[in-house]
């Protein structure tokens, strides 16, 4: 009986061991296998954040010397500094030769020859103006008496296209020249480019002044010069001689005196 038990006993604890056996899920670890192949390059990772500054190194060779940059603007001008202490007085130059003997006579007679020729030079371009061209100046301008029967406008124009203008007596010193200039033409009048105000000048006649404080007629509104020196009311249609005037051209050096443009002188 004791035998029977103990043979159930043992069958029943292989049993139980076999059982075990194969319903079991534990892996038991084979041997090493050999080093597989290396893998392919990954992506590049994120940036990570920066780390904490390391020591300053050490510092490098000195740089070859760069090339001259441009030249800056100029600047603002310094004041004037005080006078410097006089110098060193310089040692005496070398003793000059003997000088040559003047012959001041002979440069004497270049020079007078030169002022008579300057002087008949001056009175040949006076007489041109005066007996040909029949000019007349003063500091500043030339009067040209104009012997065509224009009126106003007409004048006016052509004093314009000779590249000048109507005279206009500005002055009592321009104003005598003009009427002197008219009456040695032998003519009574003529026509000046006068504004029309007779209570803002003298040369205006007593009639006129008295007549300027009436209304005027509007083609009654221009100007004549009388050879007396007097101005007069005149109508705008009517036809007369008539002064131009030519402002100088001045040259540099020239002491003052000049010479009026090409386009201005009288045809």
């Amino acid at each position: 009986m004791s035998r029977l038990l103990l043979l159930c006993v043992f069958l029943a604890s292989f049993s139980y061991i076999s059982s075990t056996e194969v319903c079991t899920n534990t892996l038991i670890p084979g041997a090493k296998g050999d080093q597989g192949e290396t893998g392919e390059e990954g992506d590049q990772g994120k940036i990570g954040k920066n780390g904490p500054a390391g020591h300053s190194g050490t510092p490098g060779e000195q740089g070859i010397k760069g090339e001259i940059g441009q030249t800056g603007k100029i600047g603002i001008t310094g004041e004037k500094g005080d006078k410097g202490n006089k110098g060193m007085e310089g040692p005496h130059g070398l003793k000059g030769g003997p000088g040559t003997a003047c012959d001041c006579g002979r440069y004497r007679r270049v020079v007078g020859q030169l002022d008579l020729s300057v002087g008949k030079l001056r009175n040949a371009i006076s007489f041109m103006k005066n007996v040909v061209l029949g000019l007349r100046e003063t500091e500043e301008m030339y009067y040209f008496l104009v012997r065509e029967a224009k009126t106003f406008r007409e004048a006016s124009v052509n004093c314009k296209v000779r590249g000048g203008s109507l005279a206009m007596p500005k002055t009592s010193t321009s104003n005598h020249l003009m009427a002197d200039y008219v009456n040695q033409a032998g003519l009574t009048r003529v026509y000046v480019g006068v504004i029309q105000d007779p209570n803002r000048n003298t040369a205006w006649s007593q009639e006129e002044k008295l007549s300027s404080r009436q209304s005027l007629n509007i083609s009654s509104s221009c100007v004549e010069l009388l050879s007396t020196g007097t101005w007069s009311h005149v109508e705008c249609d009517s036809t007369m001689y008539f002064l131009c005037e030519f402002l100088k051209i001045r040259r540099r050096g020239a002491g003052g005196r000049g010479v009026p443009a090409a386009a201005s002188l009288p045809k």
